[in-house]
């Protein structure tokens, strides 16, 4: 966990517009631990979406997702936050998804197969990236279109040397590590409204005040 903590990308991130199918949003979900994304935003009517366990294997818990009412409200907050937005588009006029730069901050938002994005998430983007296809589908799975584009953002990340030191900040990666290591004592904290325990570098607890009970 530690070393994983290590290689976080904390200016990497996907939203999905949509994408309501349990088994799709579990398999982005999974992609996303896959290349060291720490968080992901979900924009999905009445949220509360759930990973689905045996898809994700596990990942949710070390992926932070962020539910959003809406696409411009998580829009706004990324480009608050000087996220460049790649909107994954069939269109024949997208450029090939191979060609955009990644290393900078990058939100890669991801619409649904049916409907497509939102005419919001296709004003706001700074590049409009397709996969090519050589068949006669128009599209790939949305699962698989993540995957594809987070890997090739990890290619060139990696080529760049951000996977060789931390890029998270002392505070958050403590906070997260506890998380990972004491998922039953984080939410017994989270619901008492009160601090985590010390933990060492290791994420070893340092002291137990209190229980969790049976």
């Amino acid at each position: 966990m530690h070393e994983a903590l290590e290689r976080r990308q904390p200016d990497l991130t996907v939203v999905l517009e949509g994408v309501h199918k349990p088994h799709n949003f579990s398999a982005i979900v999974r992609s996303c631990d896959a290349v060291g994304v720490m968080e992901a935003h979900a924009v999905v009517e009445g949220g509360g979406l759930r990973p689905q366990q045996n898809v994700a294997k596990g990942a949710h818990r070390y992926v932070t997702i962020r539910h959003h009412a809406s696409s411009s409200s998580a829009i706004e907050e990324l480009l608050d936050r000087r996220f460049t937005i790649v909107a994954a588009d069939p269109s024949p006029d997208a450029e090939d998804f191979r060609t955009v730069d990644y290393t900078v901050p990058t939100a890669i938002v991801l619409g649904e197969e049916r409907g497509g994005l939102s005419n919001e998430a296709l004003e706001a983007a700074t590049a409009r990236v397709r996969i090519p296809m050589e068949g006669l589908v128009a599209s790939l799975n949305v699962s698989v279109a993540a995957a594809l584009i987070l890997f090739e953002a990890q290619q060139q990340r990696r080529k760049s040397g951000m996977y060789d030191e931390s890029r998270v900040d002392a505070q958050t990666r403590r906070r997260l590590l506890f998380e990972w290591a004491h998922p039953g004592y984080a939410r017994l904290c989270r619901r008492e409204g009160i601090d985590y325990p010390p933990i060492d570098d290791e994420g070893n607890l340092l002291e137990i005040p209190w229980r969790t009970g049976s």
